[in-house]
């Protein structure tokens, strides 16, 4: 599972606006949150998704109340033989929090699922991420990791529904970006069987550090036939 950059560098057609007025003496505003910033179009203020599953909701992971569950499903072995995050909270922490304080490239969010959390995303700018060395990058392509929590929430299907799903929020909410990605490891068929099934096509296959990876996209241009 490759980490994902968080560094300072922002894409240059991001515009971030005038800076407001501010009476003398008033509190400086409070700065906005990663998944609130506009890399990734005010990902926290993304509404729900009606699916054939129920209402699922991406929500940016919050470290004090997400952690322990989401050390709970890295250390399955299902889940940690592709993450290999397995191991006590400092582990997984250490993963999050440089997605958590960064500029807002990357977001961690819990998929709720009717109101369950089942799930775990990282949504990210793939254009600023390392990934766009192993490939033909373009603006504002956005990449999709996940894993899903419960065993119980396996191999019926629910992986393709969702998937299929978080790509229609980002190209719903992200109108410049054209395409939707997703790297999965080769070995891991299942993963690469849903996003098939969600829509995604088999683009090519990149050597990444560590792991060969099918490049799974969605375009925008196909979203209604496939």
């Amino acid at each position: 599972m490759p980490p994902t950059d968080s560094g300072p560098t922002t894409a240059p057609d991001d515009t971030f606006g005038d800076r407001p007025a501010r009476h003398p003496g008033a509190a400086p505003p409070a700065a906005p949150t990663p998944a609130a910033g506009p890399l990734l179009d005010d990902l926290a203020g993304w509404p729900p998704a009606d699916t054939p599953a129920g209402t699922f909701a991406l929500v940016p992971v919050d470290l004090d109340r997400d952690l322990d569950r989401i050390v709970a499903w890295m250390n399955d072995p299902a889940v940690a033989a592709f993450w290999e995050l397995a191991g006590p909270p400092e582990t997984t922490a250490v993963h999050l929090r440089p997605q958590l304080d960064g500029d807002g490239r990357s977001v961690p969010c819990l998929g709720v699922l009717d109101g369950v959390p089942m799930s775990y995303w990282e949504i990210y700018r793939a254009d600023l991420d390392r990934i766009a060395r192993y490939y033909r990058a373009r603006p504002h392509d956005t990449g999709i990791h996940l894993l899903i929590g419960g065993t119980g929430d396996r191999g019926r299907g629910l992986g393709t529904t969702l998937l299929r799903a978080t790509a229609d929020l980002v190209l719903d909410h992200r109108p410049r970006c054209g395409r939707v990605l997703a790297e999965p490891d080769l070995c891991n068929t299942s993963s690469v069987a849903a996003f098939l099934s969600a829509g995604f096509r088999y683009a090519e296959e990149i050597e990444l550090p560590e792991k060969r990876a099918a490049l799974m996209i969605r375009d925008r241009v196909h979203r209604h036939l496939l």
